[in-house]
């Protein structure tokens, strides 16, 4: 089995993600929050690997190698921070890893998830919007055959603009320069697929993550800037 998917809809939308990049850095602190929660469920995550196929600038990629053995990370785009450039879509099957751990691009966050699960030994854990969770298709394709085993909703927004990384309530310039506050009105969740046990055995499970960004963030967590910053 290649793993090849060359579905007429999967590679136009791939088109679509290289001409306009879904460029959302994860903050730092919200993959530390999802590393703490997994440790309190008692998987031993310093003794596990971890892929991140979705890199960026490796926001996502450097809190996990605070909690993982080891990180592999790789982007469809070159960012500049020395990652490997490749298409996970596309091409064979990669070896199996522990854990994914990733964002993807929302329009292609169905495709990530279902490649994760097939090479992911321990789980996959993705970050997404919470309205990813509202859709007929995706429930008929993906949730109903095999639901995440846990949802965790984040209790406080998480902060994320387009090409840039940004503190909550922090003071920027937008591109017409005027004084903007970093802010989100878009929720945001964690699911969780635990990929060891039998799929009919499994079960979907809701957490809260309690407010934790003032309690994760770390000093350097801000000291690299996506390219929109002024």
């Amino acid at each position: 089995m290649s793993g090849q998917n060359r579905s007429s809809a999967v590679m136009q939308q791939r088109q679509e993600a290289r001409d306009a990049l879904d460029d959302f850095p994860t903050p730092m602190w919200a993959t530390r929050a999802l590393c703490v929660w997994l440790e309190a469920q008692g998987h031993l995550l310093k003794h596990q690997i971890a892929r991140e196929p979705c890199a960026n600038r490796g926001y996502m990629v450097v809190p996990l190698q605070e909690f993982f053995a080891a990180v592999t990370a790789a982007d469809v785009h070159d960012y500049g921070v020395g990652y490997a450039v490749e298409d996970y879509l596309f091409g064979p099957l990669p070896d199996d890893t522990g854990w994914t751990v990733m964002n993807p691009p929302f329009r292609l966050a169905q495709q990530f998830i279902e490649r994760a699960l097939e090479t992911s030994d321990c789980g996959v854990a993705v970050f997404v919007r919470s309205a990813f969770l509202e859709s007929e298709t995706r429930y008929n394709d993906l949730f109903s055959k095999n639901p995440p085993t846990a949802i965790l909703q984040f209790a406080e927004r998480v902060v994320i603009h387009k090409g840039a990384m940004r503190r909550k309530g922090e003071k920027y310039l937008d591109a017409e320069g005027v004084e903007r506050s970093a802010s989100s009105a878009t929720a945001y969740c964690w699911l969780i697929w635990e990929t060891f046990g039998p799929l009919d055995e499994r079960g979907t499970e809701f957490h809260w993550i309690p407010p934790c960004a003032k309690k994760l963030e770390q000093p350097t967590d801000y000291d690299v800037r996506g390219h929109n910053e002024h």
